[in-house]
């Protein structure tokens, strides 16, 4: 099993902190590493230097039967096995080692009798350099790292703040705000123009896609409302002389297909109002179980309304019976009976027993002039019913129940 890591190791600068201590612990560790060997090793050869010189002096005395000097010695008790055998075996070596408790240099070599003749130099002196200079690499370590590390978190905090503002902004236009933009001086002081980078043009190409996006769309609603708006006078006329036609099937057929033109331009009229953004509520206190009973009436189908809790809603009359109603349409037209309109408080659910809202309705929202099954509609009327609910401040969303059906559930505030 994958195991779960806390929210903060997921960040940018998280593991931009992480990467950069490593790294500077590796490179100090090396650094020190390399320092302490070679320190050591020019300490450590100058004291075996001059030990195998005293060696060397006591030697000559020991041959011409002087007196040999303090710290020179024949099998010495102190001396260390290993450099004893050596002795013995006809060589001369060196050792550091511990004499009355403190670090002593030894060197010994061989003399007659098979016996090791040994000099003993104080290391005390070497021994304190070296750990001093351990202590420094050691601190001296920890306060580059720190630094280090506090200058790369003040820079990668500077990439990340970008980051974080170019992501802001790229939620606030999937959100639906278009003219939102990453370097907008409305929202903020201009920041110096500096050398161009990677963050810089991720941030120049969401803001030429929000602009692309934005001029896209609004040629789209121009052009639906430019559409609706034109169709509207010559329908005016058409249904005026349709109604003058002689009664008979063919008449019938042509006031049919007039009515749904007409249907279809009023909607993309209330589309492109919508789109605008300039639609305003009227709110008024309204009993929820009621209301929902008059949209059924009005869209007169048969559907079946279940009060479980009824509440008071503040709330656009006009607006929610559009919504409730293209619900229940919608529910007739593209699903099978029986369809039921629940409310239980401010929960109003639409569900009927067909074959369910296609995939791309659930995931994504509805899309207009979009339908599946080779269905009648152009699929306007929950595109509608969506956005009139946004208007309203209300959440609107699309299911299949586990049981087989569509469900759409619009989730109202209650007083």
């Amino acid at each position: 099993m994958r195991p779960v890591l806390p929210q903060w190791s997921g960040t940018l600068a998280a593991k931009a902190a992480a990467f950069i201590t490593v790294m500077c612990c590796a490179l100090a560790a090396l650094l020190g590493v390399l320092v302490h060997v070679q320190v050591t090793n020019q300490t450590v050869g100058q004291a075996r230097v001059q030990a195998l010189q005293r060696l060397t002096q006591a030697t000559e005395r020991y041959e011409a039967g002087d007196t040999l000097r303090p710290g020179a010695g024949v099998d010495p008790p102190e001396l260390p096995r290993e450099l004893r055998d050596l002795a013995v075996a006809g060589d001369r070596g060196t050792m550091v080692a511990e004499r009355a408790g403190r670090p002593t240099m030894w060197a010994a070599g061989p003399v007659d009798g098979g016996r090791a003749l040994a000099v003993a130099v104080d290391y005390s002196q070497q021994a304190r350099t070296i750990d001093g200079l351990d202590r420094a690499i050691v601190w001296s370590s920890g306060l580059a790292i720190g630094a280090t590390l506090l200058v790369g978190a003040f820079a990668v905090t500077r990439v990340t703040r970008r980051l974080h503002t170019t992501a802001l902004v790229a939620r606030r236009i999937s959100a639906g705000d278009l003219d939102a933009r990453v370097n907008d001086p409305r929202t903020g002081p201009r920041t110096k123009a500096g050398p161009p980078d990677e963050v810089t043009a991720v941030a120049a190409a969401l803001d030429s896609m929000a602009a692309s996006l934005q001029g896209k769309l609004l040629a789209e609603q121009r052009f639906t409302a430019d559409v609706a708006h034109e169709l509207r006078t010559p329908l005016t006329g058409l249904h005026a002389a349709a109604e003058l036609l002689p009664p008979g099937r063919p008449t019938e057929l042509v006031r049919d297909r007039v009515a749904a033109l007409r249907t279809l331009t009023e909607d993309l009229l209330e589309i492109s109002r919508l789109d605008t953004g300039r639609e305003r509520v009227e709110l008024d206190t309204e009993q929820l179980g009621p209301l929902a009973e008059r949209a059924v009436r009005a869209a007169g189908n048969g559907t079946e309304v279940r009060v479980v809790r009824d509440v008071s809603v503040e709330t656009d009359r006009r607006r929610l019976e559009r919504v409730l109603g293209n619900l229940v349409e919608n529910a007739h037209k593209h699903g099978r009976g029986p369809v039921v309109l629940t409310v239980d408080g401010p929960v109003v659910t639409v569900r009927d027993h067909g074959d369910g809202f296609p995939e791309y309705l659930v995931a994504h929202g509805p899309q207009r002039f979009r339908t599946e099954g080779g269905t009648r509609g152009h699929g306007l009327g929950l595109t509608i019913a969506s956005g009139q609910a946004e208007v309203l401040g209300a959440r609107l969303e699309f299911a299949n129940a586990p049981e087989g059906g569509a469900m759409a559930t619009l989730r109202l505030a209650a007083e």
